[in-house]
């Protein structure tokens, strides 16, 4: 049996603004560079909001931003890898802010396991899905059902997966969904004919994570990210 490694904690913070959860999670990263915290995995839902990864391109909105602005949806610039994608409440976002090298973990190892994480959450409620050899994520034949994008400082990973519980999936239309054209988006809601809410699926990642990370996991309050920043 493989060893576990250290503990973490998990963190669910409800529906959260997407720049103060960018901003929270900048601030774990260097305290766990500086003092060697635990490594933290958030858990949350954004109100509609578009990220342009650092490969991004404008071209890939194919809406005015004035567009977004009268919708009250902003654009962010943010230095993940990938390009555009859309967030918005009916979606799962994990961010497990993660020392990669104390998890003994690579690159490659962890995108895959963030991938793994989404496909056995969507076995649960009877949707197959897989990996694509050219395309991070998951997919369900040509749709895309969850995302993955990370960004590494010092060796500690943040951003993370958003997979799409009961979203509308009409925002994605207005872009070219990780700057692929043609892209149809998915959600567990439509393809396993349920309702799948995110709260459903954030009750089974819990042992999910536990498994596949081979670590113990301690459930915080989200009261706990003002005691572990002091």
């Amino acid at each position: 049996m493989a060893e576990k490694k250290p503990p973490a904690g998990l963190i669910d913070l409800g529906l959260s603004d997407y720049r103060a959860t960018y901003n929270l999670q900048v601030a774990l990263v260097e305290k766990i560079r500086k003092e060697g915290m635990e490594d933290l995995f958030l858990m949350t839902e954004h109100p509609s909001v578009f990220t342009l990864g650092k490969r991004g391109g404008r071209e890939n909105l194919t809406v005015s931003e004035q567009f977004l602005r009268e919708r009250g949806i902003p654009l962010v610039h943010i230095e993940r890898g990938g390009d555009i994608t859309y967030h918005g409440e009916g979606q799962l976002v994990l961010y497990p802010v993660i020392n990669l090298r104390r998890s003994g973990l690579s690159v490659t190892g962890y995108v895959s396991l963030l991938e793994e994480v989404m496909i056995r959450l969507a076995a649960l409620y009877g949707v197959t899905a897989g990996r694509n050899k050219r395309n991070h994520g998951i997919w369900v034949e040509n749709s895309k059902l969850g995302s993955v994008g990370i960004a590494i400082r010092h060796g500690i990973s943040f951003h993370g997966l958003s997979l799409n519980a009961n979203l509308s999936l009409e925002p994605f239309s207005w872009v070219n969904p990780c700057g692929l054209k043609g892209v149809k988006m998915a959600s567990l809601s439509r393809l396993s004919g349920q309702e799948v809410t995110v709260a459903m699926v954030k009750a089974d990642l819990e042992i999910i994570l536990t498994k596949l990370f081979q670590r113990d996991f301690t459930v915080y309050q989200k009261e706990h990210i003002h005691v572990a920043m002091c």
